[in-house]
């Protein structure tokens, strides 16, 4: 509901009703010397029309950059559909589904969303989504601590691929918590991971492989998943749901396929939105299903024999003892998930391979394209899926500013989260990203590293 018109006679009834005078007496607990008479700075109100118009003008000073940042969230097309029926009344404002009779779309979608995930995961169970992909991976680590039980080591090996961001997550989730997480090596010539170094005798709980990697190359999944597999640990992969159209999927990887998949959901029907809100996905196999956290929905049949749906496993603390939950994490993100459903019906698997493929070759092409110019070249040979790191003979900062300046929002710059690799940029180009947009940018990367630009530099 937009808003409430209550008149005065409404609010003079309603004081009648409690037995107050005024609105002020309902404020009466509230010691004076803590109570302020005016906001100081806040302007005076605006009208309807007034405050549309400012945030319109607002809104233009974002102005309508080509966006080529990847590294964990990306820009797909948008069906309109996906939100012009997510957020219809029966679903934007939907909470969770406590009472199955009154809750069966919901619940429905929720099963459709997880079936979904699967089948692109390979693996055999789904949650209900969890509040974003690195808190995902933090649910992760602490569900392999307990289905791991014999390894009492705590400890977490992190493939070097794994998204920087995401470590520190599950650092601050789950190491208050007793877990440690430590990186596994990587060969500096190929930005993966080390196979060569893999230590032996740390006894680590489970090993985190992510797929495609931050910086865009590819590990040999299936060598690391066995790899894990002999020490003792169980495997957890970080992927990209939209690569998984191309991709093998987690469930395939190695000789037994990975025990956990999670990541971002954002890819799935979600823009960008000044951070969020996303959505984190978990899947794993049937043998795990009791320990993963957050909410499973069940299909089932009443006792008319049609399908039902109801909330299968929700052990979570809202539901059990504290001590006994998998997770004390409430948040999911059911709206998110709501859009992803309807975004992946829409496309459908051929649908979202194509976006996949496009993807890939749209970057392949942008790739070609900066490094045909003199001072840049790629970080890492090898194949990838729709992020690339390259190497710049200057600081990517500058190179960055100066693209914004020509209207291009130009990747991201790797110093900050990878400084060991110097002046590296990821870049990232998905399937809006037309011919005219990739020579743009190539165009607008020539000016910047001009030879004039070069000595400015």
């Amino acid at each position: 509901m937009p808003f409430i018109p209550h008149t005065p006679k409404d609010t003079e009834e309603m004081l009648a009703a409690i037995g107050a005078p005024d609105l002020e007496a309902l404020f009466d607990e509230i010691p004076a010397e803590l109570r302020i008479g005016s906001l100081d700075g806040v302007p005076e109100a605006l009208s309807e029309m007034q405050i549309t118009r400012l945030m319109r003008e607002r809104a233009g000073q974002d102005g309508n950059p080509l966006c080529f940042i990847g590294g964990g969230a990306y820009e797909h097309h948008i069906p309109a559909a996906v939100w012009d029926i997510a957020t219809r009344g029966e679903y934007y404002s939907a909470y969770t589904p406590y009472q199955a009779e009154a809750s069966q779309g919901t619940l429905q979608t929720i099963y459709e969303y997880q079936t979904m995930i699967t089948a692109l995961t390979g693996l055999d169970v789904s949650n209900a989504s969890l509040y974003d992909g690195a808190s995902a991976l933090a649910e992760a680590a602490l569900m392999a601590v307990r289905v791991n039980r014999k390894v009492k080591s705590r400890r977490i090996l992190l493939a070097p691929g794994v998204h920087p961001v995401y470590a520190q997550v599950a650092e601050a989730i789950a190491g208050s918590q007793g877990l440690t997480f430590e990186w596994l090596p990587v060969n500096a010539d190929s930005g993966k991971v080390d196979v060569d170094a893999l230590p032996a005798g740390r006894e680590p709980v489970a090993v985190v492989i992510q797929q495609p990697t931050f910086v865009g190359t590819l590990e040999d999944v299936d060598r690391l998943t066995d790899w894990a597999a002999e020490q003792g640990a169980l495997s957890i992969a970080i992927a990209n749901p939209t690569s998984l159209a191309v991709l093998k999927a987690p469930g395939h990887w190695g000789a037994a396929g990975a025990d956990i998949a999670c990541g971002e959901g954002q890819p799935l029907g979600v823009p960008l939105s000044s951070g969020g809100p996303y959505f984190g996905y978990m899947t794993c196999k049937s043998g795990h299903v009791r320990q993963m956290p957050g909410r499973i929905v069940g299909r089932t049949t009443d006792l008319d024999g049609e399908p039902g749906y109801a909330l299968t496993l929700q052990a979570r603390e809202q539901h059990i003892r504290r001590s006994k939950a998998t997770s004390n994490i409430c948040t999911n993100q059911g709206l998110m998930v709501t859009a992803a459903t309807i975004y992946m019906s829409l496309l459908g698997f051929d649908g979202l391979a194509r976006v996949a493929s496009a993807s890939q070759q749209n970057t392949a092409r942008l790739a070609d394209a900066l490094c045909a110019i003199d001072g840049i070249e790629r970080l890492y040979d090898g194949p990838h899926f729709h992020e690339v790191a390259l190497r710049l003979d200057r600081p990517a900062a500058g190179v960055l500013d100066a693209l914004a300046d020509h209207g291009i929002l130009g990747g991201l710059d790797l110093s900050r989260w990878r400084p060991e690799l110097g002046n590296a940029l990821l870049v990232c180009a998905t399937e809006t990203k037309t011919e005219a947009d990739i020579a743009a940018y190539a165009g607008a990367m020539r000016d910047v590293f001009a030879p004039t630009a070069r000595r400015r530099a």
